[in-house]
């Protein structure tokens, strides 16, 4: 246990009632969680806000209260009340604080970008798992602590939780964690409360505007910024138009890398490889470092991705063997993910899952000139119908084929999103077929392939369920193709 005053010695307060020298049991910022002896932080959410509960808070126990406002208290109480500007922000240094501020014992890398953060955290990990090194991953998909895997719930945790994963890592005995962080992370003050040696910024598309995320596209590339006064070292991509505002008043040293404009690091004789139904790129890396790289993952984007783990590992010293087999090794789970089905034609799946993010997709699978590009996809429910008829028009006309299937319904009817996408390819001419049972979609999709197809499967990715009326069923669309090939022998 430690002493409030410890806890708040990073931080500016004001003390309203009670002392600060007193024992602390644990932090806790969830009113329905609530223990003996604790440390209630009175958060303002979006749904609920933390404040209203303050007395039940000191019912149940809490010995202190983290406050942005005035709280009632039961009377006869001798808890301690606390007033910040900032319950979120305060939060953070807080609970480094509260877990012995293990980012200090290790090395922590951060990266922001509207894509390309997941891929990038894996090919980070990957090669400086090559030299090594035990790497921590906090992230979209997961959180990797050693051996332990927990499945993520947010691109970026709440502070608490980015430390306490932190703990986990420093005791798992990682020396480096990579880490996405997110704009509402950084809006939020989920990252604060250490420094991240090394601040990454991959691009910056219009994205997350809206209510309860960002009110406009200056808000979005303004958070995105803060990373730049919170890292060490910024390294970013010369390529994207945004960059110099981005790193506007940045407080870290900087680093440039790119493709089309002069940057630190570059990416040059651009390759498109397709090897046995299998798509990769190659291409050479000129100016810091100089040399050939081979990747497993297709597109001009997944040079960037791998151009990006380049700028970063290189700063650990790496060995370049190490980089070249770790990147052409490296595959992460539901990104441009390959499933080898047939040596005549190539089994792809994506999590692509707007309309943004399908035209990229499929105009990078063009440039390998399939004989058709067939593209299978659903909507989720409960979701804006313009996403609908907007990724309907895109794969219309792209594709040479749309599938068009069941995505996470949730709690509306397959059936109706399925209309609503037609609705979108009506606006073409491209072909499409419907079937509702995604599984049956895709034994359509493998069973109809010909030699030189390439075939998307789009919108799920790493997702292992299928959400219905509330109710999260195990699908995985890997687990779907093994069932379809053991059935088909």
């Amino acid at each position: 246990m430690v002493t409030l005053s410890e806890l708040l010695k990073e931080i500016s307060y004001e003390c309203i009632c009670g002392t600060t020298d007193k024992e602390i049991t644990d932090v806790i910022y969830d009113s329905r969680k609530v223990t003996a002896g604790c440390l209630f932080v009175c958060i303002s959410g979006a749904k609920a806000d933390g404040h209203r509960f303050a007395a039940d808070a000191v019912r149940s126990g809490a010995a202190a209260l983290l406050t942005e406002q005035e709280v009632e208290l039961p009377e006869g109480t001798d808890a301690t009340v606390i007033r910040v500007k900032n319950t979120r922000y305060a939060l953070a240094f807080v609970s480094a604080a509260w877990f012995g501020h293990p980012a200090e014992q290790m090395q922590i890398i951060g990266i922001t970008g509207t894509k390309g953060k997941t891929t990038t955290t894996y090919l980070v990990k990957s090669v400086l798992e090559q030299t090594g090194r035990k790497v921590g991953l906090i992230g979209t998909i997961e959180i990797i602590a050693g051996d332990t895997h927990i499945h993520a719930e947010n691109t970026t945790p709440e502070s608490y939780l980015v430390q306490k994963y932190f703990r986990m890592m420093a005791d798992a005995g990682c020396d480096t964690v990579v880490m996405e962080v997110s704009s509402q992370g950084l809006m939020l003050h989920r990252t604060q409360g250490f420094v991240f040696d090394f601040g990454i910024f991959t691009n910056l598309e219009p994205d997350h505007i809206g209510e309860n995320e960002h009110k406009d596209f200056d808000d979005y590339l303004h958070c995105k910024s803060l990373l730049f006064k919170q890292c060490r070292v910024g390294i970013v991509n010369a390529d994207d138009s945004h960059w110099r505002k981005v790193t506007k008043d940045c407080t870290c040293q900087l680093e440039t890398y790119g493709i089309d404009q002069e940057a630190d690091l570059r990416a040059e004789d651009i390759t498109f490889l397709n090897e046995g139904g299998s798509l990769g790129m190659a291409f050479r890396t000129k100016g810091l470092t100089e040399f050939s790289v081979k990747i497993a993952s297709p597109g001009k984007f997944n040079v960037y991705n791998a151009l990006t783990a380049i700028a970063i590992c290189r700063h650990f010293d790496v060995d370049e063997k190490a980089v070249r087999k770790a990147l052409s090794e490296a595959k992460v789970k539901g990104r441009t993910e390959m499933v080898p089905v047939s040596d005549e034609f190539t089994l792809m799946i994506d999590y692509a899952h707007n309309a943004m993010a399908l035209k990229s997709l499929l105009e990078t699978l063009q440039a390998y000139k399939p004989h058709r590009l067939v593209c299978l996809f659903g909507c989720g429910g409960n979701r804006a119908k313009s996403r609908r008829y907007e990724m309907g028009e895109v794969s219309g006309n792209m594709a040479d084929l749309t599938i068009i299937t069941s995505d996470n319904p949730r709690t509306e009817e397959p059936q109706a999103i399925i209309d609503d996408i037609k609705t979108g390819i009506a606006k073409t001419s491209g072909k499409y077929v419907e079937i509702c049972d995604r599984k049956e979609a895709i034994a359509y999709a493998i069973d109809h392939g010909e030699p030189g197809d390439i075939i998307v499967l789009a919108g799920k990715g790493h997702e292992d369920y299928q959400e219905i009326n509330g109710v999260k069923y195990p699908m995985d669309e890997r687990e779907l193709i093994r069932e379809i090939l053991e059935e088909r022998a």
